[in-house]
């Protein structure tokens, strides 16, 4: 089967692309690839490669199926609701993608927000769709990152037409990343509907809803890592069948190995970050997703990034990066004195960040998700 790039990301050629590749009458599409597709022929059935770096800055082209996606998409309705969708993230990631996806599957045409995404762009768009059939109205579904919610919550302190957009929807799924706990206080306050999902490219987007799987998604932990099985799964990496059989494993079913440490307790799935994100300092293991939860619970830390840097004394440390317009009205040094107390507290003092760095802006990828790796890369130039 052809696999056919596209060139560019305009969401609305993504759009037409997938039509004809989710109903087997055009080829498949290549997604967030630079340059050629590491291939030129995919198995049958398959809609999207979607080539992606994620944080690591190393590229993975993951096969997506039309079973695959459609599957996730039903399932996403029958857990929240069928209705209109709204893309707010870039078509090229799975997170965006999927909003097409969904919309196709309803038979409905999605509402794109026009330009880069800004609080006044969002409430133009989502308060523009508002439609009805048979005199009921039409529920609205819209997903977003973090970041876009802290922005669209920070307008709507003061702007009456974003606060009536975002409590519009009847969901707002936020993933890519961990909700800060306060961010997710301040969207219940404000009326807004929202729903934490996890996921990844490999699981077709989204796959567990506020701790809980969608009905066709199983999940398990072995040796502490978190397993996710179902037919929402991708069919592997492009070009790499080595890498596919060390992450899809077959076993009673096939799974596929998140990388991330979690706990099942009753039903509901409790990540506790990423197997692989340690560092050792001083001898001791400290996992940097655990120290960031525990610094992002603190005011004006909520987007905070915790990275690791090489450290004379103690062969590795962790450093707190957070956007300066976020931080409450203490110096450096009394913002990093509660971050030390906080990480303390939760993690142990063997764990506490050796530094905090102020910037007027976090790098991004694409995705909207934080690019650590070139986060990590700025701070270990400072040193």
């Amino acid at each position: 089967m052809k696999l056919e790039p596209l060139i560019g990301d305009d969401p609305r050629d993504v759009l037409r692309g997938l039509r004809g590749a989710l109903h087997g009458a055009g080829p498949a599409l290549a997604l967030g690839a630079a340059g050629e597709p590491p291939a030129a022929e995919v198995a049958g059935g398959t809609a999207v490669v979607v080539t992606t770096s994620g944080s690591t800055g190393i590229p993975k082209s993951v096969v997506l199926s039309r079973d695959a996606l459609t599957s996730s998409a039903m399932a996403t309705a029958a857990r929240i609701g069928d209705g209109a969708w709204l893309l707010a993230l870039p078509a090229t990631y799975v997170a965006g993608l999927q909003v097409l996806v969904r919309s196709l599957v309803a038979g409905r045409e999605p509402s794109i927000l026009a330009g880069s995404f800004s609080p006044a762009a969002f409430a133009a768009a989502a308060n523009g769709m508002a439609s009805s059939v048979g005199g009921q109205r039409v529920p609205a579904y819209t997903s977003l990152v973090p970041a876009q919610l802290v922005k669209l919550l920070d307008a709507a302190d003061h702007d009456a037409d974003v606060r009536r957009a975002l409590t519009s929807f009847a969901a707002i799924l936020v993933g890519g990343q961990a909700l800060p706990p306060a961010v997710r206080e301040r969207a219940d306050a404000a009326g807004v509907r929202i729903v934490r999902t996890y996921g990844s490219t490999e699981t077709s987007g989204g796959c567990v809803y506020d701790g809980r799987p969608l009905d066709t998604v199983r999940m398990r932990v072995v040796d502490g890592e978190l397993q996710i099985g179902g037919p929402t799964l991708a069919d592997g990496y492009l070009g790499d069948a080595e890498l596919t059989d060390r992450v899809f494993v077959r076993d009673e079913g096939r799974w596929y190995r998140t990388g991330d440490a979690a706990l099942i307790d009753d039903g509901m799935l409790r990540i506790h970050g990423r197997i692989d994100n340690v560092i050792v300092s001083g001898g001791i293991n400290i996992s940097l997703d655990r120290v960031e939860q525990a610094v992002r619970a603190i005011p004006g830390l909520a987007q905070a990034v915790v990275v690791g840097v090489d450290d004379p004394t103690w062969g590795e440390a962790s450093v707190v990066v957070a956007p300066r317009g976020e931080a409450l009205r203490r110096s450096e040094a009394e913002q990093l004195d509660h971050a030390r107390a906080a990480v303390s507290q939760a993690v142990g003092p063997h764990a506490r960040p050796s530094r905090l760095v102020l910037v007027d802006e976090l790098p991004v990828l694409p995705s909207g998700k934080p690019d650590r790796e070139a986060i990590r890369r700025a701070v270990a130039a400072l040193h």
